[in-house]
Order: C-alpha cells, then sequence, then structure tokens
C-alpha cells in the first residue's frame, strides 16, 4: 500500500505518492475555492495506506479534498507549524501564525542541507523567508504575486487586463508594461531580500523558488533553484518524523 502527499494551496492542489522514500511524481488540480476541477479522483489510486496534508486553503475546499479522501486511505494526517521541528526553529512567537506551506518549504529548505537559504514562494502570495545556517528562521516578507497584483487591477480598472504580455525593460504597450511592472515588483522584493540577507548573515544565502508562479520569475533570478516540489518535499519531512512518532 503507497502514501502520498497533498499540497492544498488557494487555488491548486499538488500531489505525489511517496515513492522510495522520495517524491514521487507530481501532479496539479485546480480549484475554485469550493471544488477541484472534474478528473481528480481518476488521478488517484482506489485504495492507499494513508494521506499527508498541508493545507493553507479555505475550509469548503479542504473538506472536500478530506471527504475525497476518507473512502481512499486508512489514515489522514494534517501538517501543522510547529515552533521547533527537524532541526528548524520558527522566529513567530505564536507558530500558528506561520502558514504551513511556509512552514514546510523551511523544512524542506534544511533538508537539502545546512547552509542560510532565502526560500521564495510564488502562489496566490509572494512569500520570503530566511533561513540561517544553523536552521534559524529570521523571519519573512509577504505581498501580492504577479498574478494577483494582475487581478487586483484589472479588479479595479477592467480595461487594463488581467493577463498577456512579456518582460521588457520598458514597455512599448500596456500589456507588456503590466507584466514588466507587476513581475518587476516581485523581483524588487526578491532582490531587496537577497541583498538584507547578506547584510544580516555576512554571506549570500542560496534562493529556492517555487509555487505556481515561480516560472516567469526564474529567468531573471539567475541565481535561484527552481524547486516547484518544494512543499512536498517538506511535507515528506514532517511525515518521516511524525511517521516515527505514531
Amino acid at each position: 500500500m503507497t502514501e502520498w502527499l497533498f499540497d492544498l494551496g488557494n487555488s491548486r492542489l499538488k500531489f505525489a505518492p511517496v515513492t522510495g522514500g522520495r517524491v514521487g511524481e507530481m501532479q496539479a488540480c485546480a480549484h475554485d475555492g469550493s471544488r477541484f476541477e472534474p478528473g481528480l479522483a481518476a488521478r488517484l489510486p482506489a485504495r492507499f495506506e494513508a494521506a499527508w496534508i498541508g493545507s493553507v486553503a479555505a475550509p469548503t475546499v479542504r473538506l472536500a479534498l478530506l471527504h475525497a479522501l476518507s473512502r481512499r486511505c486508512r489514515r489522514i494526517h494534517l501538517a501543522r507549524t510547529q515552533a521547533a521541528f527537524a532541526g528548524v526553529r520558527i522566529a513567530y512567537a505564536e507558530p500558528r501564525r506561520l502558514g504551513v506551506d511556509r512552514f514546510l518549504a523551511l523544512l524542506a529548505a534544511r533538508a537539502r542541507g545546512e547552509r542560510a537559504t532565502l526560500v521564495v514562494g510564488v502562489g496566490t502570495a509572494l512569500t520570503v523567508d530566511l533561513l540561517d545556517a544553523r536552521g534559524l528562521h529570521r523571519g519573512g516578507r509577504i505581498a501580492p504575486s504577479p498574478a494577483l497584483m494582475r487581478e487586483a487591477l484589472h479588479a479595479r480598472a477592467p480595461h487594463l487586463p488581467a493577463t498577456g504580455g512579456s518582460w521588457t525593460t520598458f514597455a512599448g504597450d500596456t500589456d507588456d508594461a503590466l507584466a514588466s511592472g507587476c513581475d518587476g515588483a516581485a523581483l524588487g522584493l526578491v532582490e531587496s531580500s537577497l541583498d538584507a540577507a547578506a547584510h544580516l548573515l555576512g554571506e549570500a544565502p542560496e534562493v529556492l523558488l517555487h509555487g505556481g508562479g515561480a516560472p516567469s520569475l526564474s529567468p531573471r533570478l539567475p541565481q535561484a533553484t527552481h524547486a516547484p516540489g518544494l512543499v512536498l518535499e517538506g511535507l515528506l519531512q514532517w511525515r518521516r518524523v511524525a511517521a516515527a512518532g505514531l
């Protein structure tokens, strides 16, 4: 019997089996906050041993996932942010206020090596978290992602398209100006965070980039490693420690 990992975000579910002690082939399924796009059931086995879930999504869609999984697997485990876990210590005085996706991404960063790392997530929000070489979380930043910036502008000014355009330094049309401006704002936050991290730590941290919006920023962050399954990697670390205590 297999075990599966589930990363339930604000707009997508990413999931993968545990294969040979590693994260297996990752799949993704969109949702609208209450239900999943058709076809999710066909992409999961009829029966499996356990589900390990990290969720920051609304209760409605989280319950929909739990209902779907309860008919397929014997055990369901929900990850939660903890003050100290697997060599990582969280900066938040109230750990529960740190999103479990950010917590799991930090666990994954630590598992990749004992080195300073800037973890950048590009989903509905843009999150930046600094982990030092000792495993101490130095805190983070949250801003709208480029996609959310575009959606917000479109909502207030419908003549501004919510998608489209390409990156350029100084755009000659509105679509490119929007794409370049919103991506540029995100890049500016990442780059300023890198500078601040280097000043704080006395060394430049490595950069791990994940999330659905990461591919649009990755070409302009050549120092970053694209790690699309980073939250699932962290969930695997959480599973290893949690399973040992069961």
